[in-house]
């Protein structure tokens, strides 16, 4: 049986209503008041999720009372920094749903990046859930793919010995701009209750094709090949597994 399900769309727009609409579910129905743990990425397919879920939640009154705000990376940049992963979902969600400071957990890319990652790891461990093997549990996971099949800022050729440390954040140099990054590692992606993965834009086909194969190698490939069940939300046909 797939340990992944792949569910298709015509455009963007569709996609980003549709995952929004099903997380305002989620939120809707599920019952008590333990946090809710969910962590954010960046990207552009992200922003217009974002909005889709500022625009249906107020349309709807679903109370974001129990969610506390984590980032799957974030760019070492100042929080005001137009690459700030922050700054997009500040903008496009948590102002518009009026989330309070101690519901925001940001990763503070303006630090030197071990010092943001030994922070951002205190702070998880210090409200999410904790497996047997030290890892916190986030509630969901939401992460957008890049061409070459990284997610987050964990990218193809990371040193093996990085990509299977214990850590919840890892200090990244990325071979795009800007290079210094922070990211959940695979173990915190392996122990995440849920990850939806966003995949949209031109050139990624081949990417989202191999990370769906048994045998694929990409950094998504080695998330999804690490848990029992994720989700994949695209507007890119990924064909017949290679």
């Amino acid at each position: 049986m797939p340990n992944h399900e792949l569910f298709s769309f015509a455009t963007d727009d569709e996609l980003a209503r549709t995952v929004a609409e099903r997380w305002l579910v989620e939120l809707t129905v599920r019952k008590g008041k333990t946090p809710f743990c969910v962590a954010v990425s960046g990207g552009r397919i992200a922003g217009k999720f974002f909005r889709s879920v500022a625009e249906l939640a107020g349309a709807r009154r679903v109370s974001f009372e129990p969610v506390h705000f984590f980032w799957a990376d974030e760019r070492c940049v100042p929080p005001t920094d137009a690459e700030s992963n922050f700054l997009l979902a500040k903008t496009h969600l948590l102002d518009a749903l009026k989330i309070q400071p101690d519901k925001i957990h940001r990763l503070r890319g303006e630090m030197a990046p071990k010092r943001a990652a030994a922070e951002g790891e205190a702070e998880i461990c210090r409200i999410a859930p904790m497996n047997d093997f030290g890892q916190p549990v986030l509630d969901l996971v939401f992460l957008g793919m890049g061409e070459d099949g990284h997610v987050a800022s964990l990218f193809p050729g990371a040193a093996d010995e990085i990509a299977r440390a214990r850590v919840v954040y890892v200090p990244v140099v990325a071979a795009k701009p800007p290079p210094n990054r922070i990211s959940l590692n695979y173990a915190s992606l392996a122990a995440a209750g849920q990850v939806w993965v966003l995949v949209s834009g031109a050139g990624k086909e081949r990417a989202l094709q191999e990370s769906l194969s048994s045998r694929g190698g990409t950094p998504l490939a080695r998330v999804i090949q690490s848990r029992s069940r994720t989700l994949i939300f695209s507007v890119i046909d990924a064909g017949s597994p290679p």
